[in-house]
């Protein structure tokens, strides 16, 4: 299983999905549709940040054990988990029940996150992003912690240099990236569309 950790904005997403594409076999199984699931079942009134929910850490721990002991290829997860206590709870849980978890953390400056969530804004800058800017220094600060290695700093490297990073980590070999530049940038385009929420 390949965790891919960051702050909101920090990649996650791009860099699952290039592994995705240049790791045969593999899947992709985003925790968040789990706490989005569990916001939908609650009164607006009490949906809080859906990883204090013991329902989803509970949730998250089973669902991934399932695809990591039936799914025959890799399993990416691209999920921000900065509470160590929730990432020895689900992290730590999946690596007792005899999961193999590689766990990398994308990390960035500051101005290239905000830089790169005004970019996801979709003409609304920063405002769509509230959550992730009110959150972005506490991330940052707690994934630098060494409880958090793998660190992989993302300022200056593209996303498909950081998919092979990660795939290193974890000991294994992508596909060639053949793309050129206008398609890494479609690709880019296309998976961040695809990937808006409007929970």
């Amino acid at each position: 299983m390949l965790w891919i950790n960051g702050p909101f904005g920090g990649g996650k997403t791009q860099t699952a999905y290039e592994l995705h594409r240049r790791l045969p076999g593999s899947v992709v199984c985003d925790p968040e549709h789990i706490g989005f699931g569990l916001h939908r079942a609650l009164p607006p009134a009490l949906r809080g940040d859906f990883q204090d929910l013991a329902s989803w850490r509970s949730g998250v721990r089973e669902v991934l054990g399932l695809a990591s002991e039936r799914h025959p290829g890799p399993v990416i997860v691209p999920m921000t988990l900065v509470d160590p206590g929730y990432f020895a709870e689900i992290v730590g849980g999946l690596r007792e029940d005899g999961h193999t978890v590689h766990h990398s953390a994308l990390l960035a400056d500051r101005a290239t996150v905000l830089r790169r969530l005004r970019e996801r804004g979709l003409g609304r800058g920063l405002k769509r992003e509230s959550f992730a800017v009110a959150r972005l220094d506490d991330c940052l600060e707690r994934l630098a912690g060494p409880e958090f290695a793998h660190h992989i700093r993302t300022d200056r490297v593209t996303v498909s240099q950081v998919a092979d990073l990660v795939a290193g980590a974890a000991g294994l070999t992508l596909l060639p990236d053949t793309d050129g530049r206008l398609r890494h940038r479609l690709r880019r385009t296309w998976t961040g569309l695809r990937h808006i929420r409007f929970d």
